[in-house]
């Protein structure tokens, strides 16, 4: 059970989480959290002892100078804070950490029964996935809410995806299941661009979490990151032709609504020969 320190009564808290790993395409998730974490100046609220969820092997601890001196380690675990947004009149939970390497389910029974002990009355869980979307285009994000009347509320594009899930779907089942309403949101992000950061698309989930929330979010310098960001994608494809065609062909694709909708999954297939001819041809 997660031991919450510095408790006191918190005014209607909603919970934001971000796993890194397979629901963190580009960073983009874990990201937007950190980015409220320093904005506002959280303060820690507790930990999951990572004993029971990590491999160490796979998810190793960090060890660290100290006054260059002593050494400090740190475990990959999954950690709570609160924030308190300025001019708002409830509370924020914040949860960033690693998806568990083993008992998901464990897992998010101490997750729900800390949000249970906090009183927290609704969850957003945020996620990136690698998509065959333009970068020059603005970042879709699809996800899943409690009931369709907030889906539509909150403007998402449905998911419509069936297949193998993260800790982020299987955590937003639990917390529908023990009747916490909870909102998923997944940006997506190029997979040509795929390298971290992708602030375009931490961005595009602030702006969702703002909506859904009706709580200003602390952009900062998010925008001008995100235009940046884009130019660098642009002079990527002007200099590498290929990939330039293709980024076109996915404009094409987007921006057509005569074009199939499976027009852009054969693009991407295309495209993903292509870099494996050119991989092979330069080994």
């Amino acid at each position: 059970m997660i031991e919450l320190s510095g408790r006191r009564p918190l005014r209607n808290p909603v919970m934001i989480t971000a796993f890194e790993g397979w629901n963190d395409a580009a960073e983009a998730a874990t990201d937007a959290v950190e980015t409220l974490e320093l904005a506002w100046h959280a303060e820690p609220l507790g930990e999951i002892d990572p004993d029971d969820y990590y491999d160490f092997q796979v998810n190793r601890p960090t060890v660290a100078l100290i006054d260059g001196v002593s050494r400090r380690i740190t475990w990959p675990t999954s950690r709570l804070s609160l924030a308190r947004p300025p001019d708002c009149d409830r509370d924020v939970v914040l949860l960033r950490g690693l998806e568990p390497n083993m008992r998901w389910r464990a897992f998010c029974a101490e997750l729900i029964d800390a949000a249970t002990q906090l009183g927290v009355t609704e969850v957003i869980n945020l996620g990136a996935l690698l998509s065959d979307s333009p970068h020059s285009r603005p970042v879709p994000v699809t996800g899943s809410a409690t009931d369709s009347a907030t889906a539509r509320r909150l403007g998402l594009e449905q998911s419509r995806y069936e297949g193998p899930t993260g800790i982020v779907g299987v955590f937003n089942d639990a917390c529908i299941q023990a009747g916490i309403p909870s909102t998923s949101l997944w940006a997506a992000v190029p997979h040509y661009a795929a390298s971290p950061p992708c602030p375009k698309a931490t961005l595009a989930l602030l702006r969702h979490v703002e909506n859904a929330l009706d709580i200003p979010m602390p952009y900062g310098d998010l925008p001008d990151l995100a235009v940046a960001w884009e130019r660098s994608v642009d002079q990527l494809a002007e200099e590498d032709a290929e990939i330039g065609e293709y980024v076109r062909a996915l404009e094409q694709q987007k921006d057509d609504p005569e074009v199939p909708e499976d027009a852009g999954e054969a693009i991407a297939r295309e495209f993903e020969r292509y870099l494996r001819h050119r991989r092979e041809g330069s080994n």
